[in-house]
């Protein structure tokens, strides 16, 4: 990658990074004061004094969508850490493991893979209760599955490696090869997609709070002001909708931007072109 190329891969994460730390400093300085209804200021367009309008109860549709991203990138991060950790533990064993676990573990992934997505996290979300705890927990135990097979991958790949067998005519254990030179040797790989998981979980977070399988109508979130706002469209009241959405998809975009400006970084291939 020659350097400015590199210098524009660097500079697109510095302004992904900016935009996610923006919503947070923003939740964390605007009051809930916006979440309130009034309904002397109920559908107002966007203005100085509101940027995103209001909606049909008063509402500060800008503090409405902040927080409800905030939210998002709080169900992103416990969804994308459980499913990263889940994704490690199979995808190593599955690699160092005999062929009837590698098969198993691989079976596993292709079971799980071939679900339909929204439906599995729609029934787990029902199974532990709903909420924002169903939500949490059917968006992080659903986005392991490609991850642990590119780990699989990638230890298969390495396990066979010089220093390895060094390691172990050494009489070092599989724990101990596994803690000092595999999990340092797939790193990258781990990063790289747990900041991809981020985009896939905020989505479906999104998607199910949208279609009421998730938050409380009062519970701030991006999936929850759109269902609220696609009954209000036909009203004209076009801000209800477009600009949370585009929200959304600016920070999801931010992450998918960072996770891929990182894996071309990190790829030899296209470090250097």
């Amino acid at each position: 990658m020659k350097l400015d190329a590199r210098i524009r891969v660097i500079t697109s994460i510095a302004f992904s990074i900016s935009v996610i730390g923006l919503i947070l400093i923003l939740n964390i300085s605007l009051s809930n004061k916006g979440l309130e209804t009034n309904h002397t200021l109920k559908n107002l367009s966007p203005s100085l004094d509101f940027i995103f309008g209001t909606d049909s109860m008063g509402r500060d549709m800008f503090v409405r969508t902040i927080k409800g991203l905030n939210f998002s990138l709080f169900v992103g991060i416990i969804g994308a850490v459980i499913g990263v950790t889940i994704a490690i533990i199979l995808g190593i064993i599955s690699a160092v493991g005999n062929k009837k676990i590698d098969k198993l573990i691989m079976w596993f992934v292709d079971m799980f893979i071939g679900m339909p997505h929204m439906i599995f996290m729609i029934l787990i979300s029902f199974a532990v209760g709903k909420g924002a705890k169903g939500v949490i927990i059917a968006t992080a135990i659903t986005h392991w599955p490609a991850l642990t097979r590119v780990i699989r991958n990638e230890v298969y790949n390495i396990k066979n490696s010089e220093y390895i067998i060094l390691s172990k005519n050494m009489g070092k254990g599989r724990w101990f090869i596994v803690q000092k030179h595999i999990l340092p040797m797939i790193f990258p790989q781990i990063f790289i997609g747990f900041v991809l998981l981020f985009p896939h979980v905020i989505l479906h977070e999104a998607s199910m709070t949208f279609l009421g399988f998730g938050l409380s109508a009062q519970k701030p979130s991006i999936g929850i002001i759109l269902s609220e706002a696609a009954k209000h469209i036909s009203l004209g009241n076009w801000w209800l909708v477009v600009l949370p959405g585009i929200a959304l998809i600016l920070l999801v975009k931010c992450f998918d931007n960072i996770g891929e400006s990182l894996r071309i970084l990190n790829n030899p291939q296209t470090r250097y072109l």
